[in-house]
Formats: structure tokens, C-alpha cells, sequence
């Protein structure tokens, strides 16, 4: 038996595969020419953290995520971060007995393995992290290292000179000395710091002495570096050239857009500058335009909850809407959704503010306001391209809230996103916008309200004992519930909190729903309809992760008290 058939066995063992399908996966890589294991990475069928424990048995070392491990960064000056890059592995420390211990993403790379330990005179043990982890550290590590150097330098030149030398420099001269400028190296290592701190936006802001860098990470904004404002006209002047904004102008706002390679990932930044009184005051959003691999297990519902989204995604036409305030995800949801749909017997078209991630096999339209191309200009368009499903980022005013509900009762499957506290709430927007009670009624197929809370970090949180105070918060009469609380450490930045989940409530418009959507505009009766018919409330949602251990109470106040 080779290691391709071997390794199967094995994610058939742990359940990663099912045994029914386990020979059409290895024909298919048999077929492409590539491993087991690479194969049902690429076809999403199983992810590295997944597949961890398994491969830990199979080579017969411990695994670990790369976040559990206390890493001392000094032992990175054994190695250049290019060969850790290229042979996945990352220096840990050394124990008691002075054997190194290394992080490793290519167990059979014994070469290299073997190298290290003679490189460095002494015996290593190896500990098996997913490469994609290792890379991300690497990555975030030497960021850290360029940004501190550039600022070092940047602190060092004048003024004068990093303008001059950003202006004057023909194109031939940008490969060459452009890219050794300090306030280049800056601004190139803030941005690409912010992929694996997992940065959302990056807010560049000048202050009457200095000017602050910081990172909206997990919703909260983090302090990343400061630096004096003598040296801020050079930084603007760069950000404004790579994302194509005027560089003369600094009385008005711009918009420009920035595309770069990081990794083996193409990212596209939107950067936004403001006039304030100190300077132009930028913020630049992050967004990975080519991997867009989310799920709906990914993003937090419940398997109650998607036996609800299956019979609304089921329908041939209808209006689906996501509501919530602006930066908790519909979006993301939506682009979910539109992937499950994506069928070559299908014709997807959407119309978006701006188009966020492209999507094989769908026709995106971006509005612009400039050439009046609006979303309800787009929608009466859109209509004639003979559509089947329409996905309309948002319904902003009456026009695109009637173009969207009359084209869902003629036969289209729409998807937007309104801006409400709660799903019934979208009900009585939708009225409010002009469009009348039996229109609402037909055509709504269900609403998903979602919120973002944090997770607590998988490394420092601690359960312990719900207290009273906690257990009538929650609802709870078992005083033996326990909970998980925040505690902080140097993995998540002494915060307690690492990344974001999403909370829902699902509400699935039946026929008692549309009788009551018909009669009624009191929000509170529609809720408690809402509820009886078997809707999970945001509240409940939240509260059942707290529960699981997921997140805090705190989270859990802080969402309801919206």
C-alpha cells in the first residue's frame, strides 16, 4: 500500500472522508497526478487543521496550532526567514536537555531536517504545525522586523529628501532606489503587516507631533507604531502614488485602490485619505480578493439554522435580506449563499458598492454614482440580461426596494441587505420604503439578522463556575454551568480574544408569517410571531456560545445592548 492509499485509510479512520467516496479521490489525484493530500486540500474537502491529528498519528509526531506554542523569537536569527519559508519550519526553544525544538509543516523533508541539526551542532525534535500557520507566523515576524527597521531609517532622513526622492524619480528608477526609501519600506511593511495580524483596516493618523498607526483587528482598533509628523508628507506621498490619487491634492477627499501580491495571495487594498487639521488622515481596507472560501459552518450557523437557509435557498424566486449594522459581515453571508447557487445552468448578475470578492462564474457590476450608474439604474439593466438569480448589495431608497421586490414576484431569486437592529425589523423598513403589505408578504422569502461577537482565545481562556449574578443573566438555574472567561496572553495580544464568529437569527417567512407581515406594523408582535414560529433570537444565539464556551458574557451584553 503507497502513502497515497495509506494516508486515505487514515482520513477515513479519523472521518475526515467518507469511506463511499474514498476511490473516486484517489482516481481523481491519481488522474491529476498529485497526492491524496493535496488533492483534497485544493478541493476543499478537508482543511491543514483539520487533517492535523490525523497526520500526527500517521507520522508519528506530536501536532500543535502554531498559536499554542511559546515561540522564542530570538533562535530566528539561526536561520533566514526566506529558508524557513521554503522549508516550513520555525525554531520553538530549547528544553531542559538542550534538544531545539522545531515547528515542521514537511514532515518528510528529511534533507532539510537533517541540515538544521547539523547547522546548529546539537539535536532537534520536531513538532508537526500546518504549513499554512508557519508561513503567517514567518510572515508576521518579518514584517515586524521590516517596519521597525524603516522606521528606524525614516526617523534618521529629512524631510526634504524622502519628498524629493519620491517625486523626481523617473519610472526606470522605481525597481531600483524607490524601493530602498524609507518611507517606501514603511508603507510597504504596514500593509503587508496587516495579513497576518489579520487587520481588517489599517488607520494611518497624524497628530500635531506625531503620527499613529493602527489595526482594526477582531472589530477592536490596536496601536501598531508611531512615528514623528516631520516625516509624514513622504508617507503620503507614497500611498498616494501606489493607489493612484492625486499627490498635489490635500483639500478635498480621494479614493484610490491598491493591488498587491503577498505570499502567494493577490490582496486588494481600498484606501480612503481625509483632510483633518494635522493632514490627510488615510484608512485603508483590507480585502483578499481570490480566496473566498467560506462556508456557512464558517461562519457560525447552527444546524438548526441551516435546515431554515436550505428551504429558503430551495426557492426558485423571492427576495432573501441580511440585515445588521454596517462591518458585521452580510456581505460575506451573502457571497456564501451566492456560491451554494453558482450553477453553470444558472445566470447570477449582481450589482455591488463596491465589488468586494469576484466569483468564478458570476457577472458582478460595480455601481458608480459619477456616470449614474446606480443600483436601481443597474437593476432595471440588470433585468434585460435575463437573470436568475439577482444579489443587490444594498437596498439604500424606495426605487431599489420596489425594483427589488417586483422582481422577485416575477420570477427572480434576489438577495440584499438592509440596515436594521433585527430581522422583523426589515418587515416594517421594507413598508416604510413605500413598498406596500401583501408586495412585502409575496415576495419575502425570509430575513437573517447577524451580528459579529469575538471568540475567546483557544489558549488563555478559563472555565470556571458561572456566578449568580452570571446565571440569571444567562437564564440559567443549574448552578453547576460553567463558563468560559477572557483571561489574555501574548497570542492574542493580552486581549482574551482571537478572531470572530457570527450570531443569527433566522426568520423564514411561512404562510402564517406572511399573514401576520399582511395585518401587522406593531415590530413588537411581529417579533413575538417571529419567535413562536420558531426563530432564534440574536439574544439566544448569543447566549448559546457562551454556553459552549465560544465567547464571554460580556460579548453577549455588549451585542444586546445595540
Amino acid at each position: 500500500m503507497n502513502i497515497n492509499s495509506e494516508l486515505l485509510q487514515l482520513y477515513v479512520h479519523k472521518k475526515l472522508v467518507k469511506r463511499k467516496d474514498a476511490d473516486t479521490f484517489l482516481e481523481e489525484a491519481k488522474r491529476l497526478n498529485i497526492s491524496i493530500r493535496d488533492y483534497l486540500l485544493t478541493k476543499e474537502i478537508i482543511t491543514e487543521n483539520e487533517e492535523l491529528e490525523a497526520l500526527a498519528e500517521y507520522y508519528c509526531m506530536p501536532g500543535a496550532q502554531i498559536d499554542m506554542l511559546d515561540i522564542d523569537k530570538e533562535l530566528f536569527d539561526l536561520f533566514t526567514f526566506d529558508f524557513m519559508k521554503k522549508h516550513k519550519i520555525v525554531p520553538i526553544g530549547y528544553d531542559k536537555k538542550g534538544t531545539l525544538l522545531v515547528a515542521s509543516g514537511k514532515p518528510l523533508n528529511c534533507h532539510s531536517l537533517s541540515a538544521i541539526s547539523v547547522q546548529l551542532c546539537c539535536n532537534c525534535d520536531y513538532i508537526l504545525v500546518p504549513q499554512v500557520q508557519i508561513d503567517r507566523y514567518v510572515e508576521s515576524v518579518s514584517a515586524v522586523v521590516s517596519t521597525s527597521a524603516a522606521l528606524s531609517d525614516l526617523n534618521t532622513e529629512k524631510e526634504e529628501q524622502q519628498v524629493s526622492a519620491l517625486q523626481n524619480m523617473d519610472q526606470g528608477a522605481l525597481e531600483g532606489d524607490v524601493i530602498n526609501n524609507p518611507a517606501v519600506r514603511l508603507v510597504d511593511s504596514v500593509i503587508r503587516e496587516a495579513i497576518p495580524y489579520r487587520a481588517s483596516d489599517i488607520h494611518i493618523e497624524p497628530f500635531e507631533k506625531s503620527v499613529r498607526v493602527r489595526y482594526r483587528i477582531d472589530g477592536d482598533l490596536q496601536d501598531r507604531a508611531e512615528f514623528p509628523i516631520e516625516a509624514y508628507s513622504a508617507i503620503c506621498a507614497r500611498l498616494k502614488i501606489i493607489a493612484g490619487m492625486n499627490i498635489a491634492e490635500r483639500r478635498v477627499p480621494q479614493d484610490g485602490r491598491i493591488n498587491m501580491n503577498i505570499g502567494d495571495k493577490e490582496y486588494d487594498f481600498r484606501v480612503s485619505s481625509l483632510p483633518t487639521v494635522f493632514g490627510e488622515k488615510f484608512v485603508i481596507r483590507v480585502l483578499d480578493k481570490t480566496s473566498f472560501h467560506f462556508t456557512r459552518a464558517d461562519l457560525g450557523f447552527t444546524e438548526e439554522e441551516n435546515v431554515i437557509i436550505d428551504k429558503m435557498l430551495a426557492r426558485p424566486h423571492g427576495i432573501i435580506l441580511l440585515t445588521g449594522p454596517t462591518g458585521c459581515g452580510k456581505s460575506t453571508t451573502l457571497y456564501s449563499f451566492l456560491k451554494e447557487v453558482n450553477d453553470p445552468k444558472v445566470n447570477i448578475v449582481t450589482v455591488e458598492d463596491p465589488v468586494e470578492f469576484t466569483m468564478a462564474g458570476i457577472n458582478q457590476t460595480q455601481v458608480n454614482t459619477k456616470a449614474n450608474m446606480t443600483f436601481a439604474a443597474a437593476l432595471r439593466s440588470i433585468l434585460r440580461q435575463d437573470p436568475d438569480v439577482i444579489m443587490i448589495g444594498e437596498i439604500r431608497d424606495e426605487e431599489t426596494a420596489e425594483i427589488a421586490v417586483r422582481s422577485a414576484i416575477t420570477g427572480h431569486l434576489v438577495f440584499s441587505t438592509l440596515h436594521t437592529n433585527d430581522a422583523p425589523g426589515a418587515i416594517l423598513r421594507l413598508q416604510d420604503m413605500g413598498v406596500d403589505n401583501y408586495l412585502v408578504a409575496d415576495a419575502l422569502v425570509g430575513v437573517i439578522a447577524q451580528r459579529l461577537v469575538k471568540r475567546l482565545c483557544p489558549a488563555c481562556k478559563k472555565k470556571g463556575r458561572a456566578t449568580p449574578k452570571e446565571l440569571e443573566i444567562l437564564g440559567v438555574t443549574d448552578e453547576n454551568t460553567t463558563i468560559a472567561r477572557p483571561q489574555g496572553c501574548r497570542f492574542c495580544n493580552n486581549t482574551g480574544y482571537k478572531g470572530r464568529i457570527a450570531v443569527h437569527e433566522v426568520m423564514y417567512i411561512n404562510e402564517p408569517m406572511k399573514a401576520a407581515v399582511m395585518r401587522e406594523r406593531n415590530l413588537d408582535v411581529l417579533r413575538k410571531m417571529a419567535s413562536d414560529n420558531g426563530m432564534n433570537t440574536l439574544w439566544e444565539s448569543s447566549r448559546n456560545l457562551v454556553l459552549k464556551g465560544v465567547t464571554s458574557i460580556q460579548e453577549m451584553m455588549m451585542l444586546n445592548a445595540e
